[in-house]
């Protein structure tokens, strides 16, 4: 994520005579020889551990309260592992005849679902050795108390050890609402007196594809329905550590949750990790997604990056990262780990992005990717490495082959740029090496990596204003019509621009410190914007090769691109419509067998309309038949995103 962006500049980069240029007349003429296929990874996912994604806190008790009760924080003498020296102490008084205990309010709220089954896990140990016995009644309750399911665990005053507790919950009732609680409680009477410490709660619903520490299953279904080609972890900034300290550590995210210690993540939360290495590399084979993974490389949030002579204990800890994703167990011990945590055979893996936008040090990125680079090209001699540096700048030895270049801007901005990357190469290579561009390949010389892109704002004096000062708050049809133009540009491109991801890729609803996501969620429900809807239709319609058309206008209002998929033989025709007025196009298709009727998906409505809480499903693509053939026309709707559809061979 950018902190503080030099925002890019538009190119003006058509040609003269090697373009057709669009004029009053809108007819678009396509070829029907293929200029490249499609990268098998265009579309795809970006994570961010930002705007409470996955919820900690630094505050002790925040999201707990007693229940008749008192309960502290402590430094357990005995803590239950070494990453988690902290107890949640549970003090019973004398002359309470009440049940006594605590409660979990959850993230902003717990869903609970009737006929569900949320697994209830935690460690307890008494203080000091007793006589009490008794029962835990570990319970899921509504903001009134009411239980709504509970189960009794049998405990004794002499255990003084850790023990961990599973138990199932699951009940009938319907609660009025997310607002509800997750408890643990005693009979006050008979454990008067007694102190009982607790370590590692947690409690889960069913997850994605019931995997053990999963993903929540609406959000990772609506992801999954994106249909994504890669999933870039484990994050932007938050890689890269407030510190070198607080750095994002693969080898600290893996194994038991007690065993996590977590870490203050780089958007001033705590992140506890659960959600580790292992996690991200088996949510991308559920999903049959590559991993675009990043090694940390050096450089700190703060502004400070390590000398080069104090490199060489991090280059390992890379090395190691990549060797648990892909190596061998019975070579590296890296990989002997995934093995024994249940994944013997490696991961696949096809590039490395080292570091996170490291334009921010330029100078220092210069010995950095050396000394990374070319220690890891030792190794794994058929990794890709992506550099975050600007394209060429510094000039990086060994030479990258791809890069990571991220833009969040306007609308507007979007649309105009849809042009960007047609002859990115040629201008970057006239700058630096003039008088060769005839004979050099630039064109396939570097490729580019989108790693993060939205349009968040109106405002081009202020893109990280507030919304006062034209921030957006949830995506809107405008801007996501923005996108949809701009990622006509990376499809008709993708000979260089190999993946492209939206970011944030979600965000709490409660949470407003990043806007807009894609996605948006409470305790409830998720919440797909207009730009998913528009990742949605790019990805579900990315064809195999893209074929040539005439060109839009660069600085107007209506653009598009075209692709085929050669199994089904058909042509798949998307556009975008910025301007606030319909525009009707004419196509002209090359093909002899040409349907006479084509299916189209249309996303459109006012320009300021967004989904949101409130009104969740006010925009939404809708699927229809429209008339078709060799020649036909289409009137694209005011801001509009239309995707065309027709069997052709």
């Amino acid at each position: 994520m950018i902190k503080a962006r030099i925002l890019l500049v538009a190119l003006s980069l058509a040609l003269a005579g090697l373009v057709d240029v669009v004029g009053a007349q809108t007819t678009v003429t396509i070829s029907a020889t293929a200029s490249h296929p499609i990268p098998s990874t265009m579309w795809g996912q970006m994570f961010e551990d930002i705007s409470m994604v996955t919820p900690g806190t630094s505050a002790a008790l925040a999201g707990w309260k007693a229940l008749n009760g008192n309960i502290t924080v402590v430094a357990d003498s005995t803590p239950v592992s070494s990453a988690l020296p902290n107890a949640l102490q549970l003090t019973i008084s004398p002359g309470n005849a009440n049940a006594v205990g605590f409660a979990n309010t959850g993230n902003s709220g717990i869903n609970v679902v009737p006929h569900t089954t949320y697994k209830a896990s935690f460690y307890y140990r008494f203080q000091t050795a007793s006589k009490f016995r008794g029962n835990f009644i570990v319970s899921l309750q509504d903001s009134a108390g009411t239980i709504l399911n509970s189960q009794k665990v049998s405990i004794s005053g002499s255990q003084t050890t850790w023990k961990q507790v599973k138990v199932s919950l699951n009940t009938n009732i319907t609660p009025g609402s997310t607002n509800n609680m997750f408890a643990i409680t005693v009979d006050g009477n008979s454990a008067a007196g007694e102190t009982i410490n607790f370590a590692m709660l947690s409690l889960f619903p069913p997850t994605f594809k019931n995997r053990e520490n999963g993903m929540r299953a609406d959000i990772a279904q609506a992801l999954a329905d994106m249909k994504p080609s890669f999933f870039r972890l484990p994050g932007g900034n938050n890689l890269e550590g407030q510190t070198f300290d607080t750095r994002w550590q693969w080898n600290n995210t893996l194994g038991a949750l007690a065993d996590r210690p977590g870490r203050l993540g780089d958007w001033g939360y705590v992140n506890t990790d659960g959600l580790g290495l292992m996690e991200y590399l088996n949510w991308c084979e559920d999903l049959g997604m590559e991993a675009i993974m990043a090694v940390w490389a050096g450089y700190s949030l703060s502004g400070t990056s390590l000398p080069e002579d104090q490199l060489a204990p991090y280059i390992q800890q890379a090395i190691d990262q990549i060797n648990f994703v892909i190596g061998d167990p019975k070579k590296s011990e890296a990989a002997a780990l995934r093995a024994s945590l249940g994944h013997p055979k490696p991961f696949p893996l096809t590039y490395v992005e080292v570091g996170n936008e490291d334009f921010f040090a330029a100078s220092s990125y210069i010995y950095r990717w050396h000394d990374f680079v070319t220690a890891m090209q030792a190794e794994f001699p058929n990794i890709h490495f992506i550099a975050t540096s600007d394209t060429f700048s510094p000039i990086l030895s060994p030479n990258p082959t791809e890069y990571d270049v991220h833009v969040y801007q306007t609308p507007t901005w979007f649309a105009q740029n849809s042009f960007f990357y047609d002859g990115f190469e040629v201008a970057q290579w006239d700058q630096i090496f003039r008088g060769i561009r005839a004979s050099f390949p630039y064109r396939i010389y570097i490729n580019k990596f989108k790693g993060e892109y939205a349009a968040i704002s109106t405002n081009p004096n202020n893109i990280f204003g507030s919304p006062s000062q034209g921030r957006l708050t949830f995506p809107t049809m405008q801007s996501s019509a923005g996108e949809a133009a701009f990622m006509t540009g990376l499809e008709r491109n993708s000979d260089i621009v190999f993946a492209a991801s939206y970011a944030p890729l979600l965000g709490h609803v409660t949470n407003n410190q990043w806007t807009p996501n894609l996605l948006a969620f409470d305790a409830g429900s998720v919440y797909r914007s207009t730009s998913y809807y528009v990742q949605q239709l790019f990805s579900l319609n990315r064809g195999d090769e893209y074929l040539p058309s005439t060109l839009p206008e660069q600085l107007g209002t209506v653009f598009w691109s075209v692709v085929r998929n050669t199994s089904p033989k058909e042509v798949i025709i998307k556009i975008s419509n910025t301007a606030s007025s319909a525009s009707t196009l004419t196509f002209i298709l090359p093909f002899k067998n040409v349907a006479s009727k084509g299916s189209l998906q249309l996303l459109t409505g006012a320009a300021t309309s967004s989904n949101t809480p409130t009104n969740p499903n006010l925009l939404a693509p809708v699927t229809s038949t429209i008339v078709t053939g060799q020649t036909f026309n289409y009137t694209a709707p005011a801001v509009s995103v239309n995707v065309i559809t027709i069997k052709a061979s």
